[in-house]
């Protein structure tokens, strides 16, 4: 994993440096002459659709045109990405492609409709943040997550655990964190945070181990309570959640990351124009802000490093696959 130092570092490096040289886009013109559409293969309100919509605001305003987001969820990001992987080759057509869309639908999905190796171009790493460990605190009568793990062994027939869909993070880690523990667990997908925290909110379901940025508002309130947290060190919004290490729960280090990705056969000028507007983004410290402040890091990185850091990321999410028996027709 690209380590986030090393990446906002860079950036913060070139704060006041200029975007790239303008790309032509079709006609003649400068890139983009023209509002970019933008589509977000998650529903509304998750944390892909509203981190996405606070780079595209910014985006925006260094670039000159609108970049129009469009929800299209569905099948794990799938619907969405495949749409982007098919668009024309223009630049007018992009997505956040996530850890799920670019690392581990491909080992659960037989046919996911395009290859997302081969038809999807990432543009730049553009943030991450981890996966916290959340029950209801009126329903779930624990102060820890060791104090979680004794009452889900204890509770006869198992817990019930939620994600916003199959084979992502959030999916994955609740079953990692049963296998690992030894308790049963029954994975109930939703269409989203949005959907999830309501039914965790009435009792109907025990526990997530979903993205930060989709959770930090009711744990700020009290609504829900943080367990844990899957980074390596304590996230600064929830300075007094433990890690997973801290609350006995060693190597369980997950973060979920993004990357901005054209269809595959965008001119590569098109590319670094955009790259650099990303790099400016990730360096302003009121955008750092931001993030921070809904949950994640911003970042940027070169689009070969973002291809490589999804590349590298693929055998520990193949074989989290295989453990849980992930498998769509």
């Amino acid at each position: 994993m690209l380590r986030r130092r090393r990446l906002l570092a860079a950036a913060t490096l070139t704060a006041a440096a200029p975007l790239a040289r303008p790309a032509l886009a079709q006609g003649g013109g400068t890139w983009p002459d023209k509002p970019v559409r933008v589509l977000v293969p998650w529903p509304p309100g998750g944390s892909t659709d509203v981190l996405t919509r606070l780079m595209c605001e910014q985006l925006a305003q260094r670039l000159g045109q609108p970049f129009v987001v469009e929800n299209r969820p569905g099948a794990s990001g799938n619907i969405g990405m495949d749409a982007i992987a098919k668009a024309a080759p223009d630049g007018y057509s992009l997505g956040p492609a996530t850890i799920a869309n670019l690392s581990i639908n491909q080992f659960a999905y037989k046919n996911m409709g395009h290859d997302p190796e081969r038809d999807l171009v990432p543009v730049a790493l553009t943030w991450e943040m981890p996966n916290v460990a959340v029950v209801s605190p009126q329903h779930v009568p624990v102060e820890d997550l060791k104090g979680f793990i004794a009452w889900a062994k204890a509770k006869r027939g198992g817990i019930t655990y939620g994600s916003p869909g199959v084979t992502t993070t959030a999916h994955l880690s609740g079953a990692l964190l049963a296998q690992r523990s030894g308790f049963e667990a029954t994975h109930a997908p939703y269409r989203g945070a949005a959907h999830l925290i309501p039914t965790m909110l009435s009792g109907d379901l025990n526990f997530a181990i979903d993205n930060l940025a989709s959770y930090l508002p009711t744990i700020q309130e009290g609504r829900l309570r943080g367990l844990a947290v899957t980074s390596a060190e304590r996230w600064p919004s929830l300075p007094n959640v433990p890690t997973m290490a801290e609350a006995g729960v060693p190597d369980f280090v997950v973060t979920s990351w993004c990357t901005l990705a054209f269809p595959a056969g965008v001119p590569r000028p098109i590319v670094d124009r955009l790259n650099a507007a990303i790099r400016q983004v990730a360096a302003e410290a009121s955008v750092q802000q931001r993030y921070q402040q809904v949950g994640a890091k911003v970042l940027w990185s070169s689009p070969e490093d973002a291809a490589a850091h999804a590349a590298k990321e693929r055998p520990r999410w193949r074989d989290l696959v295989q453990l849980t028996g992930a498998r769509i027709e």
